[in-house]
């Protein structure tokens, strides 16, 4: 077979990963859902460990609406009356109203003039930043970015880059200083919440500093935000980091599939910047979208959000984040200082972050360990992630768990 002598060097590649404690490792299989029971929040099963319950603390479902009947019955209604999939990209009449719909009131939830939805956000930050820029841009970002956001950056081919400490509003203004006269633009891009730690970026001053700027530059300083992990979680009404820090971007990256709970990512912005990405974003015009179902429990989570009922939902996931954060403290444990309810525990040391992940799965509990090269050298963690769907009677029996750790 051709694949032979690659078989071989691909097999040393992942050996290499393996002996390094680099490899993700075998995927984790959830075979069935248990609903919520008993001051119980849901629990799964996992495929070869037979009757076993685990509790997910490594879920981006942060709001846990996923599970809800009317969000199920609004993605099933979708389903039955335009099918499971779009049958094209949206420019060879994919497109369907619960798309349109969807991107307008995404707009209006943000306080924007428009709105665009693509398949993932991870392709929503690359098919906004790649054809934003252009030979005469610079590209200025944060040193702990997301990955999709420093892909995006190594497609383009700008006429500049920067990267500044992580929130270090000082080193930003340097940064842009040194930019001025080699672009017409610049793009300056940070996570709203920085998903490996769960602090967040201070989007009120970022914005100050790029709008000291943006007379210095012919087409401007443009800020770019991905607040995928703040938007529906994070503010008091679910706006995100822009609502925290009461301050906006001028192009603002979100996900459906965190909070929000469904699938799928979106870009809100003025018209005219939506509507050169319609024409210009190559994951936008070459991908099929969310499908008419998605879009419409998406369409439904954005509804529970802003009833009452949802702020008690936000009411009650910030409880049990800062009750699993005192928690870890009272137990004499290290973590990162926020109000988001990523909650690390901060380990520093990779075989220990593995111990620890080890004792927390034997004991039921699925939790995400990071070791290098996903975080630097010494700030290996395991990164927590409070569910609404969480409840008080979890959080204890996971600091529990923890405690009994030797």
């Amino acid at each position: 077979m051709s694949l032979n002598k690659l078989n071989q060097v691909l097999t040393e590649n992942v050996d290499e990963l393996e002996k390094s404690g680099r490899a993700k490792g075998a995927e984790k299989v959830i075979t069935q859902c248990i609903l919520a029971q008993k001051g119980k929040g849901p629990r799964y099963l996992l495929e070869g460990y037979g009757n076993k319950e685990f509790i997910r603390m490594n879920s981006n479902s942060y709001l846990g609406l996923s599970l809800r009947k009317d969000m199920i019955e609004a993605e099933e209604k979708g389903a039955a009356e335009f099918g499971v999939g779009p049958g094209a990209v949206r420019f060879i009449n994919g497109t369907f109203k619960s798309h349109t719909d969807l991107e307008s009131r995404l707009a209006a939830f943000h306080g924007r003039e428009a709105g665009m939805i693509f398949s993932s956000a991870y392709v929503t930050s690359i098919g906004v930043i790649f054809p934003m820029t252009t030979k005469e841009t610079v590209l200025i970002s944060d040193e702990l970015n997301h990955n999709c956001i420093i892909n995006a950056m190594r497609l383009g081919r700008p006429a500049g880059k920067e990267i500044y400490a992580h929130n270090n509003m000082e080193e930003l203004e340097k940064a842009l200083e040194r930019s001025i006269g080699k672009g017409k633009r610049a793009l300056v891009i940070t996570d709203g919440i920085f998903s490996m730690r769960g602090d967040h970026a201070p989007l009120d001053e970022f914005v100050k500093v790029c709008e000291k700027f943006n007379d210095k530059f012919e087409e401007g300083v443009i800020t770019i935000a991905d607040d995928s992990h703040g938007v529906g979680a994070f503010g008091k009404t679910g706006r995100g980091t822009e609502e925290y820090t009461n301050a906006k971007v001028d192009i603002l990256v979100g996900t459906l599939g965190k909070a929000f709970g469904v699938n799928g990512g979106y870009v809100v912005s003025s018209k005219e910047v939506v509507k050169y990405l319609r024409e210009s974003a190559p994951t936008y015009i070459y991908s099929n979208p969310i499908t008419v179902s998605e879009s419409e429990a998406a369409i439904k989570a954005l509804e529970i959000v802003d009833t009452p009922e949802g702020k008690d939902i936000l009411a009650h996931l910030r409880a049990m984040t800062k009750k699993f954060d005192q928690g870890l403290r009272d137990l004499g444990l290290e973590t990162i200082e926020g109000d988001h309810p990523v909650v690390p525990l901060m380990v520093r040391d990779s075989k220990k972050t593995s111990d620890i992940v080890r004792h927390l799965n034997e004991h039921g509990v699925l939790a995400t360990g990071l070791n290098f090269p996903v975080v630097p050298k010494g700030d290996e963690e395991i990164r927590f992630q409070i569910n609404a769907s969480h409840t008080e009677k979890d959080i204890d029996m996971v600091l529990e768990i923890l405690s009994n750790y030797k």
